[in-house]
């Protein structure tokens, strides 16, 4: 049985997206965190300090360490919910890959994770995030392959390739499976 979906994948690779239609499609009541939701919560203070999260003007993004204690708070609370019965769709944007997934898989100890890799074409992630207001130039083209530098996924979805229709499908089917 699966308690979280953990959906990885850089900026503008449709995460969210999938995440709302995977959270409409599957049966029960499945609530959605996103890294983003960390992120706003933050004092502005936080984003403006090293020892926060800053962002480029290229696209970087550099968490230090008062955001990765933060982060290893809320990972940790969402794993508390999930234990206790909260069935939950994470989306979140590993920057340092392997360790990242490190980082969840320790908080997430005990519970069936399914591990979904959301790929996405560097060009097409590119083309989306010109699209979108809230975005750094360059991110999405920084992030498409990097979040994913050693990073063991049960399923991997191209949202580049496939209509989100069909990923959500492939993911579903997955969790189903499971069941």
């Amino acid at each position: 049985m699966v308690d979280v979906i953990l959906l990885n994948g850089g900026s503008s690779s449709g995460k969210t997206t999938l995440a709302i239609r995977l959270q409409n499609t599957l049966p029960g009541a499945w609530l959605r965190f996103s890294i983003d939701d960390l992120i706003d919560a933050l004092p502005k203070s936080m984003l403006e300090d090293p020892a926060g999260i800053t962002f480029g003007t290229d696209g970087s993004v550099t968490p230090g360490s008062d955001f990765r204690s933060l982060e290893r708070a809320w990972m940790h609370g969402l794993a508390a919910m999930a234990k206790q019965g909260a069935k939950l769709i994470i989306d979140d944007v590993l920057l340092s890959g392997a360790e990242g997934q490190k980082r969840w898989q320790a908080a997430l100890q005990g519970l069936d994770v399914l591990w979904v890799g959301v790929m996405c074409d560097a060009e097409v992630a590119k083309e989306r995030e010109t699209k979108r207001i809230d975005r750094v130039s360059g991110m999405a083209a920084a992030q498409a392959v990097t979040v994913h530098e050693g990073v063991r996924y049960d399923v991997r979805v191209d949202t580049s390739k496939k209509p989100i229709e069909e990923c959500v499908h492939v993911i579903r089917e997955r969790v189903e499976y499971l069941y």
